[in-house]
């Protein structure tokens, strides 16, 4: 990607998920893509753990899902616990299975940096790397509104077509535009998070592990790809006035020392230690002018049903084709209104389903047996989002029939081709998701 005078097409801010999938979608289509990040090294969390079956029809689309299935593992059943005893076993998956419509009925357990690490092999096919240790500081639309001026902390300014701000839930893009971020941090909802290794032969791999006690909890589930790793997720230890203690492996050790029937010696390594706390967040605007944000730049919700990279992973490929149809002169600009149109009600429903996913598996685990299936349910596959209500859907209705008023109930004549969705019940309309065809 040539620098100076070469316009680049899209300079994507943040390679997390969205970005990277944003980066990959728009450099297939020909798009002279940027794609920058803040940190000095590829950024590694323990957020995310893992596609839903929508997001791994994306990843295919990329032509990594093959990658993704052989590094990840099926979700696991989920083996609930109680006062140290299992009391009860729940494989939220159990009845569904692949259909020719639906390849993938379940999504797939991936450490988040290594889907990272695939995506950005992929990129790379392209010619294209992150540029680490990159930070954006300035955002000008110049006069006359064809790009916009992008400065770096390292005081270049560089001149982009379009900005895409992927760079998470303290979005600089976001806050560098002065769009506001409405929503509630629940202080009092808190967890923490990290991967750690266990002593080999701990607990059995095959399982998600989930202890609920009236006075806490300890969820362990395996990492795919590694043989003594695991996501460790609890409620935090708390000081004498009732406050969340930071996470650290001692407290990890004694969080597993009192809630399982595990020595905290067993715990030989913790890192990427975080706190969780249950933030529900929104932009009020997905775009200005030129600069659009995505994932958890435009919103943030409970953890619940495992949606946060996956809306995320959507947001661009929405926007994806998008731009490239308009880069490439066979769109006009005014294609990317329907990116907020059609995104922006998703993220709401979506914070209002992982609220009450999350109410739901808080009222599950007061009683013994309950865990974390509460929070998956068929809304949380992401297959059955659509936008029928997108201007999209409804610009290719009326065009379709020009002169009249649509009557739903009315047969094709013979000499007519039905059209989508026509009188057939439970077949796609305008906006569904397309299912694959036998």
């Amino acid at each position: 990607m040539g620098m100076g005078n070469d316009l680049a097409d899209v300079l994507i801010v943040g390679a997390g998920p969205t970005g990277l999938v944003l980066a990959c979608d728009l450099v297939r289509r020909g798009a002279a893509v940027r794609i920058v990040d803040r940190s000095p090294a590829p950024p590694r969390t323990s957020r995310a753990k893992g596609p839903n079956a929508r997001s791994l029809e994306i990843l295919d689309d990329l032509g990594v899902a093959d990658e993704v299935l052989a590094a990840g593992s099926a979700p696991l059943p989920m083996l609930k616990y109680r006062d140290r005893l299992p009391v009860a076993e729940t494989d939220p998956w159990a009845d569904s299975a692949p259909s020719p419509d639906a390849p993938y009925d379940r999504g797939r357990l991936i450490a988040q940096w290594r889907l990272e690490e695939i995506l950005r092999d992929r990129l790379a096919g392209y010619g294209v790397r992150v540029e680490l240790g990159r930070e954006v500081v300035g955002l000008t639309e110049a006069a006359g509104g064809r790009h916009v001026d992008v400065t770096f902390a390292e005081g270049r300014t560089e001149r982009v077509r379009y900005v895409v701000g992927c760079d998470g839930a303290h979005s600089s893009v976001r806050k560098l535009l002065g769009i506001g971020f409405e929503g509630t941090t629940a202080e009092d909802q808190v967890m923490v998070c990290g991967d750690v290794d266990l002593a080999e032969g701990a607990l059995d791999r095959t399982r998600w592990h989930q202890w609920f006690d009236e006075d806490g909890a300890v969820m362990l589930c395996p990492i795919p790809g590694t043989r003594t790793g695991w996501w460790f997720q609890a409620g935090p230890e708390r000081d004498g006035r009732g406050r969340p203690l930071a996470p650290t492996a001692d407290g990890f050790r004694r969080l597993l020392a009192r809630h399982t029937a595990l020595p905290g010696r067993v715990l030989t390594r913790a890192e990427l230690l975080s706190t969780y706390r249950v933030n529900v967040r929104m932009a009020d605007r997905f775009r200005a002018g030129r600069v659009f944000l995505a994932g958890d730049a435009a919103h943030v919700h409970a953890v619940a049903g495992g949606l946060g990279m996956n809306t995320g992973i959507q947001d661009a490929f929405n926007l994806g084709w998008k731009l490239g149809l308009v880069l490439a002169g066979h769109a006009g600009a005014e294609l990317l209104d329907t990116y907020e149109e059609e995104r922006l009600p998703v993220a709401a429903r979506t914070l209002d389903l992982t609220s009450e996913r999350l109410r739901a598996t808080l009222e599950a685990i007061r009683r013994p047996g309950g865990g974390l299936d509460a929070a998956i349910t068929p809304d949380t596959t992401g297959l059955g989002v659509g936008y029928r209500g997108s201007s999209l859907a409804r610009v290719h209705d009326e065009a379709s029939r020009p002169d009249e008023t649509p009557r739903p109930h009315e047969t094709p004549r013979p000499h007519e081709a039905p059209r989508l969705g026509d009188g057939l019940p439970g077949s796609p309309q305008p906006g569904d998701r397309a299912p694959d065809a036998p």
